[in-house]
């Protein structure tokens, strides 16, 4: 089997403790129990805000986890030299509006080709690999591969909302641009919006090798527990690369 990794988003569990501040739940913790249930890797949204992950979470996040941490980030002087410092794994380039309830959209790196290109490269150089949040578009993978990213991450949020015909039109949509960034070298991996009843088609998209998914498994584990929700996530994404 060609197995699909999991990246866990543990922003949320940040955001429940932001809400009366102090130290309780742990993103830490979340993470652990993460990587306990079967997660490949933990991505965490450090925001120019601050709003749920802090700068102190990074900090524990890298020194202690034993599985890749992606760090989300928008493409800022300031969230550069964090990156610099803590040398996550990976990096997410993210578009970061303070206005937005979550991220609405993907970079566009056509058009801020050449602001990114130096931070990119910056990053790149110092062995960090840059992933490039992108809507699944030709245009974009294209830039993202030039700007000399070797990942792309496909923003499913517009196929996550969709229902009935429009869902399968942006679903072959995921599936051609999947298909396209693959064939330019890119690692294609996919996230925002993904939820036990949506994922199964974009996690059966051969080309994409990781998915991306937080907020779902932290609401369900309010029900079910984060270690429950998150196998069960598993098992839905290996049904999917097996059929």
């Amino acid at each position: 089997m060609n197995k699909l990794r999991l990246g866990v988003n543990i922003d949320h569990v940040a955001t429940v403790r932001q809400a009366r501040g102090g130290s309780h739940p742990s993103p830490l913790r979340a993470a652990m129990m993460a990587a306990a249930a079967g997660a490949d890797g933990i991505t965490a949204h450090l925001r120019e805000d601050r709003r749920h992950i802090s700068d102190h979470d990074i900090e524990a996040l890298r020194l202690e986890l034993r599985i890749p941490l992606n760090l989300e980030m928008a493409a800022t002087e300031e969230m550069k030299e964090i990156a610099l410092k803590h040398l996550p794994h990976a990096c997410c380039i993210v578009p970061e509006n303070r206005q937005e309830r979550t991220t609405e959209g993907g970079i566009d790196a056509v058009g801020q080709f050449d602001r990114l290109k130096p931070i990119v490269e910056e990053l790149v150089d110092a062995g960090i690999r840059v992933s490039m949040f992108i809507e699944p578009d030709k245009a974009q993978l294209d830039a993202s591969r030039k700007l000399g990213a070797p990942v792309v991450e496909l923003h499913t949020g517009a196929y996550s909302e969709a229902k009935g015909a429009e869902q399968k039109r942006l679903l072959k949509k995921c599936e051609e641009a999947a298909a396209y960034g693959a064939s330019l070298g890119l690692e294609i991996h996919a996230g925002h919006g993904l939820s036990y009843e949506n994922v199964q088609p974009i996690a059966a998209i051969r080309e994409i090798k990781e998915l991306n998914i937080g907020h779902y498994l932290i609401g369900e584990a309010i029900f079910v527990g984060l270690e429950a929700s998150i196998r069960r996530m598993r098992q839905l994404m290996d049904e999917a690369r097996v059929k």
